[in-house]
């Protein structure tokens, strides 16, 4: 049996091509409903184009269905994901502790300070906690909600939040991503985060003012009138008090103590369906409509529903009933396909080598460390677009730069930041990436929608970029040494 080819230039770039006029067309003629199956098939037809040019080159269709198979099972712990936060949004609507989250943030929270604070909230929240998922599943769902209560943009909120929450899990060393990164590069965790302030701080001050600038413009009118209404219809529809909060406190304190993700939201959906059975009986018993049946088993099927389809408001005001109807592990299917078709179009090009071969190409015209790094930021954004996956940009931007790095004496923590700065925060920003699925999902804003405002997730990568061209903290092995066994 022969040895499978390496594949050409032209080869890699047949299906990229492919993938990219397939979306550009599904966008066209689709619009913003173009994520709900349009784009999964691009994806899958695309995936079978690559599979044509791989297998031209050599490879075998069984071992490629291997690559996809073993791709979408390290998908697995992210689906599982999607379902419970499905779960923990539907009970958490049931037993009050988002409309609580909503009727305080209404009283607390003003139109003019909303954008940056909530901003910083999930910042705090994400930096706590090391997660950003946590973070928009919870925080960031009220959050949602008190803008539309406020008036102001669901767009530009999910773009605070997403800011906030990204640079929180960014600087987190509790975060996943942030032990991963230099993992793989070859450096320690901390002097990671230290090397990471100089790029990350002043990106995120300059989020911060981008965002005070947007709430100065922002309009008041009609403000008490909202809120008074939101309110008074939340009060009268749920009975608002401390105690349905618990379950937002106990994800949070999982967090924290570094419970596994999956656990945790699961955890925090049960608890929420405890919280509705013992304190929103009235709810539940509207909610199940099933008069017929004994009060224990009314109860158990309105939670159930909860869980599986999500809730569904009725309190009479629109707005109301459209911002709180939503949640279950069925509302996550739709994104749960996107991340499969995407893991399997990314499978096929990582396995056969195409995407090295696009990567490796890159590196001929690196002549300086300006266009080196300009270069792995870039290539990071393709491996986010490509193979949908924050972790895989990590990995394989790690691997193919580390020796590169090292033949120009350039210190690993200086990849560590780079491949940070670029294939963490631009996840969120690409609608099939695992990220940005789960982040358009959970908030409810379409990911293209809030890409323009996630202000911190933009700049970040541009600052990381000059740095490189100026040499700015760009810091070489051999200084290093240096500094560790002075003479």
């Amino acid at each position: 049996m022969r040895e499978p080819r390496d594949a050409s230039l032209i080869d890699s770039l047949i299906p990229i091509v492919s993938l990219v006029s397939m979306l550009s067309v599904s966008v066209y003629l689709f619009e913003s409903d173009s994520s709900y199956g349009p784009n999964q098939i691009a994806l899958i037809l695309s995936a079978g184009i690559a599979s044509i040019v791989a297998i031209k080159n050599g490879y075998l269709w069984n071992d490629i269905l291997d690559a996809i198979v073993q791709s979408i099972g390290t998908a697995m712990g992210a689906l599982l994901i999607f379902l419970c936060v499905g779960a923990l949004i539907g009970s958490w609507l049931l037993s009050g502790t988002v409309p609580t989250l909503i009727y305080y943030g209404l009283e607390l929270l003003n139109p003019t300070i909303f954008y940056p604070a909530a901003c910083v909230i999930c910042a705090i929240a994400a930096l706590a906690t090391g997660s950003s998922w946590t973070v928009a599943g919870t925080l960031g769902v009220a959050l949602i909600a008190v803008s539309i209560g406020l008036n102001l943009s669901p767009e530009i909120a999910a773009g605070a939040i997403i800011s906030g929450a990204y640079f929180g899990d960014k600087m987190s060393p509790l975060s996943d991503t942030t032990n991963l990164a230099p993992a793989v590069t070859g450096t320690d965790l901390f002097t990671h985060i230290r090397h990471m302030v100089w790029t990350t701080a002043p990106s995120f001050v300059m989020a911060l003012i981008i965002f005070m600038f947007v709430g100065l413009g922002v309009s008041n009118e009609a403000e008490d009138a909202t809120i008074k209404l939101f309110n008074q219809t939340l009060h009268g529809a749920f009975n608002i008090t401390p105690i349905t909060l618990v379950p937002l406190v106990l994800v949070f304190y999982m967090a924290i103590k570094k419970v596994p993700a999956l656990p945790t939201i699961l955890t925090g959906a049960l608890s929420g369906a405890l919280v509705a059975f013992f304190f929103q009986t009235e709810v539940v018993l509207v909610f199940s409509n099933s008069d017929e049946l004994p009060f224990i088993l009314s109860m158990i099927k309105g939670i159930w529903i909860a869980l599986a389809s999500g809730y569904v408001s009725a309190t009479g005001v629109a707005e109301i009933d459209s911002l709180l109807s939503r949640g279950g592990m069925e509302s996550m299917l739709n994104t749960m396909w996107l991340v499969i078709s995407a893991m399997s179009f990314g499978a096929v090009l990582e396995y056969s080598g195409m995407l090295q071969r696009i990567i490796s190409s890159t590196l001929k015209a690196a002549k300086t460390t300006g266009s080196l790094i300009s270069r792995i930021i870039l290539s990071c954004i393709s491996i986010n677009i490509v193979c949908a996956d924050q972790y895989i940009s990590i990995v394989l931007a790690g691997k193919m730069f580390k020796a590169e790095f090292a033949n120009r004496d350039l210190d690993p923590k200086n990849l560590s930041r780079v491949i940070e700065d670029s294939g963490t925060l631009t996840s969120p920003l690409v609608p099939w990436n695992t990220c940005g699925a789960y982040m358009s999902a959970t908030l409810g804003v379409a990911t293209f929608a809030y890409l323009p405002f996630a202000f911190f997730n933009l700049i970040n990568p541009i600052v990381s970029m000059i740095y490189g061209y100026t040499g700015f903290t760009i810091e070489d092995a051999r200084s290093q040494k240096n500094l560790k066994n002075p003479v």
